[in-house]
């Protein structure tokens, strides 16, 4: 099957640069709701890593009394990441996709270059083989769905 089927481009996922700051980050974050996010290089849309909520929250408790205007001028760069979400390229097969899937709740897609192209997320997974399942079940069942 082919994955790009479950893919979100990057045009429609929120993600951070790089260069991006602190507070820019926050702000992305927050502004969607994300407890993660991609992180690219600006310079070339490659994937670097995934931040996540809690390297944010590390980060500002070991930084006693940062403000919002502190922390725009903290570039990202300086910010441990704990885990990284691993990518899979484009032409990756289902089983691969869906053992990566198990332990993130996305999955980015590279292409060739290792240019990052969107993600696929654990729970458009979920309802495609739930969907599936039914269909399966109601064939065992002598009928059929169109």
């Amino acid at each position: 099957m082919n994955i790009l089927f479950f893919l979100t481009p990057k045009s429609e996922v929120a993600y951070v640069y790089d260069t991006d700051t602190l507070r820019q980050v926050l702000e992305k974050m927050e502004n969607h709701k994300y407890s993660s996010i991609p992180v690219l290089r600006k310079e070339d849309g490659r994937y670097i890593g995934t931040l996540t909520e809690g390297d944010l929250l590390w980060y500002i408790k070991d930084k006693n009394n940062l403000s919002l205007q502190g922390a725009e001028k903290i570039p990202m760069t300086v910010l441990n990441r704990r885990r990284d979400n691993e990518p899979v390229d484009v032409d990756v097969d289902m089983e691969h996709l869906l053992n990566k899937a198990m332990s993130q709740n996305f999955v980015p897609v590279i292409d060739d270059r290792k240019r990052f192209i969107g993600i696929i997320t654990r729970k458009d997974l979920i309802q495609y083989l739930c969907k599936k399942l039914v269909t399966v079940e109601l064939e065992a069942g002598g009928m059929s769905i169109s």
